[in-house]
């Protein structure tokens, strides 16, 4: 269930938000008895809290309107934030040449299961990455989570 209302969020989001803005991510979930919808948004020199609030306003009324989620839940509209996690295809070929941090399900040699490296593209499935000069292809069915790395 919580599939199809991503789904239809997505698709919703997608329809009443301009073209300055980006849809990164939709995930409905259920955490300490609560359920969240969070829709996180991006746009080209970052989100602002007035975006946030602004685009709260409207996707808000437009959920209200079709009314499509049957359980009560909690609206949160957001920036990705500088770390960023990469899902989609679009985002490992925007971010490529940029430091991302890996986590994988299972352990490689050398490596382990964490890792800085950086991310050099995406062919079909396999993410392509560089550590080191070492060139590696990490299936994406095999990365538990990838994120922007931030350098502080």
């Amino acid at each position: 269930m919580s599939k199809k209302i991503e789904q239809l969020t997505e698709k919703l989001v997608t329809d009443v938000i301009s073209d300055e803005y980006e849809l990164v991510d939709v995930e409905y979930v259920k955490e300490n008895k609560e359920m969240y919808l969070r829709i996180l948004i991006d746009k080209a020199g970052g989100m602002s809290i007035d975006d946030c609030e602004e685009l709260s306003r409207i996707i808000g009324d437009k959920l209200d309107e079709d009314d499509f989620i049957d359980d009560s839940y909690y609206l949160e509209i957001s920036s990705p934030g500088l770390d960023r996690t990469l899902k989609k295809d679009r985002d490992f070929i925007r971010e490529a040449g940029k430091l991302v941090e890996v986590k994988l399900f299972k352990a490689i040699e050398k490596y382990g299961k964490e890792f800085v490296s950086k991310l050099n593209g995406l062919n079909g499935n396999m993410v392509l990455l560089e550590i080191d000069g070492d060139l590696l292809e990490i299936d994406k069915k095999s990365i538990a989570k990838i994120n922007l790395y931030i350098e502080f």
